[in-house]
């Protein structure tokens, strides 16, 4: 059982609301339990994040990913056939005495199992209706996944894109799950964000793209700035491999409580095309041109959390250090997924070093994410930039007019570097 660092955790969800990262949803009202909305900062740390994703999974030349974005609201013939109707359900308990529930593999140590009710499933698709009147024709479901919509898409994409196996389909999008016990601040929550890859390939070739894919997407992680040795790889024991999976991976963070999944690598074998084709009657089949013959593809599967991984990259890039007698706080976010790379900070609010803040911030803006910063005294605004993890500052200060240069501070080192204005772009881009 790894230690649980409670320090950490409670830094990280304070500065998370103060600085405009992720907020308590309907806060005004007394917030709902395990509902967040993503500030400013929080936005731009997840979109940053998000197109990293989409470019990483891109940058292979072996590789043909095409991008879908579907529905959240599907027919509920999809999770009758996935069979997220049946089979996607936790184990509950309710706590006599309180009538609190639990999962049953979730209990507190301290409850006694005499206090607990048998347990029984409970499914944990949110369920909704369609239409002017609510009968048993009219229930439909949030998504729990954005792969079934993928699935159904098959022959879409086949058909439009003239793909040849293997192949990806990829969707990043909002999933759904009634979770009896949310917690863990962004980590588990009813609501939540996916990156999702479903790449198929013979059946001969699954082994390798297995493989492929575990080590692709964990190089993924790293090249964000987390740490190697908080990340783990954990192949899934028999006994807790989903229904549709012959073989699962888990990409694993150390987070502040101790390992969590950040993204599993299933084989789910022809599973989903098999089914929807017997439910539906359509040909989900792919024409092998070198056999000539019709096959069913193996998909692995590639799914990660992108709350999740904002959520880790805010638990490995904090950090405290001290600086003349005071803890300086920061994030060292790496400069390619940082909210803000860049910060312009006049050393007075005078009109002369406004216009040239102005002008520094149009040049760069086209390829960087700035901003300036006027408030408060120039360490205090160094402070503040270092809280919210921008990389870099340039101070405009009473010389810049003459010598037509600025300073640039770096975050992590405190360095500064006297830069003529006509330069700097070029400076940013050699980073």
């Amino acid at each position: 059982m790894e230690k649980t660092n409670k320090d950490l955790f409670e830094k990280i969800v304070t500065i998370s609301q103060s600085r405009g990262f992720v907020f308590n949803a309907s806060s005004i009202y007394g917030g709902l339990r395990s509902s967040y909305d993503y500030g400013p900062l929080g936005v731009s740390l997840k979109n940053n994040l998000a197109a990293s994703w989409w470019r990483d999974i891109n940058n292979d030349d072996v590789l043909s990913i095409y991008p879908v974005d579907t529905a959240i609201i599907q027919s509920s013939e999809v999770w009758k056939a996935s069979g997220h109707l049946a089979e996607f359900s936790d184990p509950m308990v309710d706590h006599k005495p309180t009538g609190e529930r639990f999962r049953a593999d979730q209990v507190p140590d301290d409850i006694k199992k005499e206090d607990l009710t048998e347990p029984r499933h409970f499914n944990l698709m949110f369920e909704t209706n369609i239409g002017p009147v609510k009968n048993e024709n009219s229930a439909v479901y949030l998504r729990p996944e954005t792969a079934q919509g993928i699935f159904v898409n098959f022959e879409n994409v086949l058909r439009t894109m003239r793909a040849k196996l293997p192949f990806g389909i990829a969707n990043i999008g909002k999933s759904f799950r009634n979770e009896i016990t949310p917690g863990q601040f962004i980590f588990r929550t009813r609501e939540f964000e996916q990156m999702e890859i479903e790449f198929f390939c013979k059946e001969e070739d699954q082994e390798h793209w297995f493989n492929f894919w575990i080590n692709k997407r964990l190089d993924w992680y790293k090249s964000l700035g987390i740490s190697e040795d908080k990340l783990r790889i954990r192949p899934h024991e028999e006994d807790e491999l989903a229904h549709y999976a012959s073989k699962t991976s888990d990409i694993e963070f150390m987070y502040p409580w101790g390992w969590g999944e950040l993204e599993g690598i299933a084989n789910r074998g022809t599973f989903d095309l098999t089914s929807h084709e017997r439910e539906s009657g359509k040909d989900l089949t792919y024409f092998d041109p070198e056999t000539n013959k019709k096959i069913n593809p193996v998909v692995i599967e590639p799914a990660g959390g992108l709350t999740r991984t904002l959520f880790a990259i805010l638990c490995s890039n904090y950090d405290e250090d001290t600086v003349n007698d005071s803890t300086r706080t920061l994030f060292r976010f790496n400069f390619d997924i940082a909210p803000i790379q860049i910060a312009i900070l006049p050393l007075s609010k005078k009109d002369n070093l406004i216009n040239i803040s102005k002008e520094i911030k149009n040049n760069l803006q086209k390829s960087f994410r700035t901003e300036i910063d006027l408030t408060q005294s120039i360490g205090k605004r160094y402070r503040r930039q270092d809280e919210i993890g921008t990389p870099y500052c340039i101070t405009v200060d009473f010389e810049t007019a003459d010598d037509k240069s600025v300073t640039i501070r770096n975050r992590d080192t405190m360095d500064q570097e006297r830069v003529e204005i006509n330069k700097l772009h070029h400076y940013f881009e050699n980073i």
